[in-house]
């Protein structure tokens, strides 16, 4: 707002035929001259799609968000933005954050808004929206569809994502047959909502309520619920109230906030995806937020959370049990948190969790009792095998692996290693290290969630569980396993990834911090001389642009030209 005239008035309060004609075409959908008496008006921009099953009820949150905005006295109008679903897009949801974070960018400027309610579930859509809304910077309030039900399989609690892999490995083993795979996946997936293990949706919810994004406990009402809506409704009504004071993302999202989202990503046993989305969002304000800051920041908090994949509970267990408020209650009480840093609501983090209470103790543990001890939590390590850096999930790892050397067995694609990896004489042992290549953000491009292959069948069927496996891509939230991944730089732009050959001797320490291969330098050179780039995957369209443009792994994947924030001036009149 400037000099109380609201940005949206440049359209509807314009004299003349320009305004005639902002106002008239918006009347051919039942709206009264009143609307556009300056009120506040309020984008609603919704990730909603049937080709992203975690956001197809996002047109009925919609619809509370839009009761709210009425209430408040708001003028909401909603918009559809790129759903990024990961369950069904390939090659990855991954190679399209940056794509939705630009169309939600662009349409948020272009249009005549004060504000904007951020509609998001599944992973990519979450930190998609937020970096948008960051590169704008209008007042905007984020709501995340919620988790789905837990899962009910044979009388047990089964973990979307989670089970996925376990499902799997049971099937190869020959534990289970495909027949009771089938029922199982019906089980898995009983209601609307994104995954409600703690994977990278949950996680990220999560995160935009630790950044003061989100309203206080509403990262966890699972989508069904009614409060989800209550929640939603009550966001509607805070927009307008954002847009009175003038309360920006970029007010919010301070330095402050993103150490308070590193450390209730420890807490809760999150996503290595948040480093990534954190990085990514935090570009996009000129928050200084390197990748040592997640070990560094995250060493003194315990994991108190017991979710699958580390632990044993569902998101739904987590939201009754008091949800994030208690875990950041928990935090703040221990000086671990900044409790003054700015939300959403208009008053700290620290105030806004002041009361929270623990209704069940196995589910959310106490600090003095964590589910695991400090300096558990995600690990960066550096070595020559990965000098811009690399990342490990401790919590779900096994941590006899955490320091190991074995003998490297290279694979130069996802899909080279899933052509043998249930060949009964492929020349593999338990202790050797299974090192993916070309699954960077260039190389596949865009960077999936393929680092967790499964271990090879003839492995699974002696007993082996888990293995060292070393990879430039990324792992799912929902999966386990000692899996080192986003190492830096990437295969496909000459990272010594790409230098590895089967046979060389690797070894991984995470209490040291280093990933390491067993190579002189002059030999890494000697390789490098010979390396040649791979051909690119696209020479046109927007694959192409991808490629060209995409930061590494530890600068967030963003596209080089979209770092920083462009701002809400109002676009040049077009009529």
């Amino acid at each position: 707002m400037s000099d109380g005239v609201r940005r949206s008035q440049a359209w509807f309060g314009a004299a003349g035929r320009s305004g005639m004609i902002y106002r008239s075409w918006l009347r051919n959908q039942g709206h009264g001259p009143e609307v556009f008496d300056g009120r506040p008006v309020i984008g609603i921009a919704s990730t909603w799609s049937e080709l992203a099953p975690c956001n197809a009820h996002l047109n009925r949150v919609a619809e509370s968000v839009k009761r709210g905005v009425w209430q408040a006295g708001g003028f909401p109008l909603e918009f559809p933005v790129m759903s990024a679903g990961e369950t069904l897009m390939r090659p990855t949801a991954m190679l399209y954050r940056n794509l939705l974070a630009m169309q939600a960018e662009e349409l948020i400027r272009a249009n005549p808004l004060d504000g904007v309610v951020l509609l998001s579930g599944c992973d990519k859509t979450t930190p998609g929206l937020l970096m948008g809304a960051a590169s704008v910077d209008l007042p905007a309030i984020m709501v995340t569809g919620g988790p789905m039900l837990n899962g009910k399989f044979r009388g047990e609690d089964v973990g979307s994502g989670t089970h996925v892999w376990k499902f799997e490995e049971d099937l190869k083993a020959g534990r289970m047959t495909q027949d009771e795979c089938f029922v199982a996946e019906g089980c898995m997936a009983r209601s609307n909502g994104h995954c409600m293990t703690m994977g990278t949706a949950s996680t990220m919810a999560c995160m935009a309520e630790a950044l003061g994004m989100q309203l206080p406990g509403s990262a966890t009402w699972p989508a069904v619920d009614a409060r989800r809506f209550e929640v939603a409704q009550e966001a509607g009504r805070r927009i307008v109230a954002m847009v009175e004071e003038d309360l920006r993302p970029s007010a919010v999202m301070t330095r402050s906030a993103f150490a308070n989202a590193i450390r209730a990503n420890a807490a809760i046993g999150g996503s290595t995806n948040a480093i990534i989305h954190l990085t990514a969002i935090a570009g996009r304000l000129g928050v200084d937020l390197d990748l040592d800051d997640f070990d560094g920041l995250a060493r003194p908090v315990p994991t108190i959370v017991d979710l699958m994949p580390s632990g044993r509970f569902l998101m739904e267990d987590f939201c009754y049990a008091g949800g994030l408020p208690v875990v950041l209650r928990e935090l703040a009480d221990a000086g671990l948190i900044d409790g003054d840093a700015l939300t959403v609501t208009g008053r700290s983090i620290g105030a806004n969790v002041a009361s929270a209470e623990c209704w069940n103790r196995e589910v959310i543990r106490s600090l003095a009792e964590p589910l695991q001890a400090p300096g558990s939590g995600t690990a960066v390590l550096r070595g020559n095998l990965c000098p811009g850096g690399a990342v490990i999930k401790q919590s779900a790892a096994s941590p006899s692996l955490l320091t190991h050397t074995g003998r490297a067995v290279v694979f130069d694609s996802p899909e080279d290693y899933h052509a043998v990896c249930d060949d009964p004489d492929l020349d593999i042992a338990a202790a050797d290290v299974i090192v993916i290549r070309g699954a960077g953000p260039r190389g596949y491009p865009g960077m999936p969630e393929v680092a967790n292959v499964p271990i090879p069948t003839k492995l699974l069927r002696a007993g082996v569980t888990d293995m060292v496996r070393i990879c430039d891509g990324r792992m799912s939230g929902t999966g386990y396993g000692t899996v080192v991944l986003h190492v830096s730089p990437e295969a496909a732009v000459g990272g010594p990834l790409a230098l590895v050959r089967t046979g060389d001797s690797v070894t991984l320490d995470v209490p040291a911090r280093t990933l390491t291969v067993d190579l002189p330098d002059d030999e890494l050179e000697r390789r490098r001389a010979g390396w040649k780039p791979p051909n690119p995957a696209h020479a046109s369209g927007y694959g192409w642009l991808y490629t060209q443009h995409v930061l590494q792994a530890d600068r967030g994947a963003d596209f080089d030209f979209l770092v920083g924030s462009r701002g809400a001036a109002v676009p040049r009149e077009s009529h």
